[in-house]
């Protein structure tokens, strides 16, 4: 039986991974505001990630988890807050022991997880989790509502930049398109000599290449390497929100699968979804009415190398991303 919303008055989502997870658990969000408008809605993500929400109108408060200093004493104090915060549900979307744990002695009446997760036992309602069936991410989050949401319309991820975000880029705005080519997992990345190539095709196109700070030295590597002089590294330069809102009004954005693509899905902006070494199957595509995919028309027994991509080609040939042709991407 649902909940009510009478029964619900605050929630807790839990979602400690990476920022494109992140992005994927806002459907969670707009799922639960959608039905449950007066119901307060609280998540915990990793410190790092906060930005991603800042001002949002569906969001009450933030646990902010730093996992890199004080771990595990950071983790207590989580605990703490957590029990003295009577939430009458917490929503956990990881699958690992420590958020097992905040979720299994919460005080909730409603514990929600997936059947992976090491304390699942503990919850009050168990949700299996299966990857590789073609189904998407974000309808396996959404599974996550049943137990207090009876419709099962689809939603999207949805994320708010603000107006000061919306001014930031109006100085970037003409026509354009967006190129982020990096990632965390090497072989999740399209080579750079790829996308060079791609950027060169696009011709006398601007072309703005995104990024984190971390990512500026590899753009820059790119920029310097293209013949075209309408190409800029905004890498570090913009919020991930700002970042969001520059893709929104591209002509298109080319994004590996990486967090870039959900950032894409959750401002509905056009994009073009590279995938080298994981495989759509696995549910990460993108989510934007116009959308596509791009991968190498090549049977290559060593694909997928793993579901989140590899630090280094095991073969030595990065033929997943090589053999695709730019002709496809255009």
């Amino acid at each position: 039986m649902q909940a009510t919303e009478n029964q619900l008055k605050k929630v807790l989502i839990i979602q400690t991974a990476f920022i494109g997870d992140v992005i994927l658990a806002t459907a969670l969000v707009e799922k639960i505001n959608q039905h449950l408008p007066n119901t307060k809605i609280d998540f915990l993500l990793r410190k790092g990630n906060e930005s991603l929400f800042e001002d949002h109108p569906k969001i009450n408060k933030l646990h902010i988890w730093d996992k890199k200093r004080n771990k595990y004493i950071n983790l207590l104090k989580l605990q703490s807050e957590i029990r003295t915060s009577s939430y009458d549900a917490v929503i956990n979307l990881q699958r690992f022991f420590s958020s097992g744990w905040l979720t299994a002695f919460s005080k909730a009446t409603i514990r929600i997880g997936f059947d992976k997760n090491p304390l699942a036992r503990l919850f009050t309602h168990q949700v299996k989790h299966q990857i590789g069936d073609d189904t998407h991410e974000v309808t396996r989050i959404l599974e996550l509502a049943k137990p207090i949401i009876a419709d099962q319309t689809p939603v999207k991820p949805k994320l708010y930049p603000s107006k000061l975000d919306e001014q930031v880029i109006k100085q970037y705005q003409s026509l354009y398109v967006c190129i982020a080519p990096t990632s965390v997992w090497f072989t999740k990345q399209h080579a750079p000599e790829k996308w060079i190539e791609l950027i060169d095709a696009l011709d006398h196109t601007t072309v703005y290449l995104l990024g984190a700070k971390s990512d500026h030295i590899a753009c820059e590597a790119i920029r310097k390497k293209c013949v075209s002089t309408h190409v800029f590294n905004l890498s570090g330069k913009l919020t991930l929100l700002q970042s969001a809102a520059l893709m929104r009004g591209a002509i298109t954005n080319y994004v590996n699968d990486s967090a870039p693509l959900h950032l894409a899905s959750a401002m509905n902006a056009p994009v073009i979804a590279v995938f080298c070494s994981t495989i759509p199957a696995f549910g990460f595509t993108p989510l934007s009415d116009n959308s596509r995919v791009v991968e190498t028309k090549k049977e290559l027994s060593c694909r997928p190398c793993g579901l989140h991509g590899k630090k280094h080609c095991k073969i030595g040939t990065f033929e997943c991303s090589n053999s695709i042709d730019v002709n496809d991407l255009l």
